[in-house]
C-alpha cells in the first residue's frame, strides 16, 4: 500500500468547506456532474497533496528573487551613502 504524504498546507475549516462548495459548483456548471460532499473533498485533497506544492515552491521562489533584488537595491543605496 503506498504511503500518503501529509499536505503541506492546511485550510481552516470554513476555508476548506467553501473549496469544497466551489468544487462542486465549478464540475455542476462545467461538467453538469453533481458531486457529493466526500466526492469534492477527495478532490481537494488531491490538489492540496499533488498540486498545492507546486504552487507554493513557485511563490517561495518568486519570494526569493523579490527579495534579492529588494536586498541589492538597499545594498547600493548603502553604498551610495559612504563617505570618502
Amino acid at each position: 500500500m503506498a504511503k500518503i504524504k501529509p499536505p503541506i498546507l492546511t485550510l481552516a475549516p470554513e476555508q476548506e468547506n467553501e473549496a469544497n462548495q466551489k468544487i462542486k459548483r465549478f464540475m455542476e456548471e462545467r461538467f453538469e456532474l453533481s458531486l457529493g460532499s466526500f466526492e469534492a473533498a477527495e478532490i481537494l485533497d488531491l490538489f492540496t497533496r499533488e498540486i498545492a506544492p507546486h504552487y507554493y515552491n513557485r511563490a517561495i521562489f518568486d519570494v526569493q528573487t523579490h527579495l534579492k533584488e529588494r536586498f541589492e537595491s538597499i545594498e547600493s543605496d548603502l553604498w551610495a551613502l559612504e563617505k570618502n
